[in-house]
């Protein structure tokens, strides 16, 4: 989707701060981030170690909570949520990927991907049907009885984004999703994640250390020392 496509905000940030600690060992990873995010965006999110983009990413995905500012996440003040609360939120709107892939090791795909709707108390059978058409909408419809170590680790991040949108979420959080990937396998799993943006409408938030993947995106936003360093829009150059 174009970065206008729609005008309606997920995400929106006043003044967010985090700081680790207390007293003279405190630590501010974020200073006062203020931001907005529009239904259907594709968004690129960079920076150096130590920026604070990774404690953002977790602040966005409700894994952890904001020591000061606000975050409505449609039309929820996050901030004002206890930890249950939250983790409803995740499971019923958010979908996360990993540079890992955090599969289990000794269960099917299939399996694996029926996880976040066993939490959902979805039943077996319904399970079963939308987990198989999450990984044949991956490309994977004939690997559902594979564990992870008989798939490559393209197959296995494939297999951890079937996870990720099996449950329909409306913002999928990707943390260095091809981390961990060559760059034929890279660009096959980024376009991926731009057909799911195209075609679904998911609003995507990207980590990235990497500038060919952060192309994949209509926008980049860089964090340095805490806050936000430059947000820019821009034409996606290698989809």
């Amino acid at each position: 989707m174009t970065p206008d496509a729609h005008l309606t905000p997920v995400i929106q940030l006043r003044g967010l701060t985090k700081v680790y600690g207390h007293g003279a060992a405190a630590f501010t990873a974020l200073r006062g981030i203020d931001l907005t995010i529009h239904r259907g965006e594709f968004v690129a999110i960079m920076g150096p170690s130590g920026s604070g983009k990774s404690t953002l990413m977790n602040l966005l995905g409700c894994l952890d909570s904001p020591t000061g500012g606000h975050y409505d996440y449609t039309g929820i003040a996050v901030e004002k949520l206890s930890l249950n609360q939250r983790s409803l939120l995740r499971r019923h709107a958010m979908g996360f990927i990993f540079q890992g892939y955090n599969l289990l090791p000794r269960t099917s795909a299939l399996e694996n991907v029926e996880l976040p709707l066993l939490y959902r108390g979805v039943s077996r059978r319904d399970r079963r049907e939308l987990a198989a058409q999450a990984l044949d909408s991956v490309g994977l419809a004939t690997k559902l009885k594979n564990t992870p170590a008989e798939m490559s680790g393209g197959q296995q991040q494939r297999v951890a984004i079937a996870r990720a949108v099996v449950t329909n979420p409306s913002t999928l959080f990707a943390d260095e999703p091809t981390g961990n990937l060559d760059s034929i396998t890279t660009r096959e799993v980024m376009e991926l994640l731009t057909q799911l943006n195209h075609e679904r409408g998911i609003t995507i938030l990207l980590v990235t250390h990497e500038d060919d993947v952060a192309a994949y995106s209509h926008r980049t936003i860089r964090v340095k020392d805490g806050l936000i360093d430059s947000d820019r829009l821009h034409t996606p150059s290698a989809a």
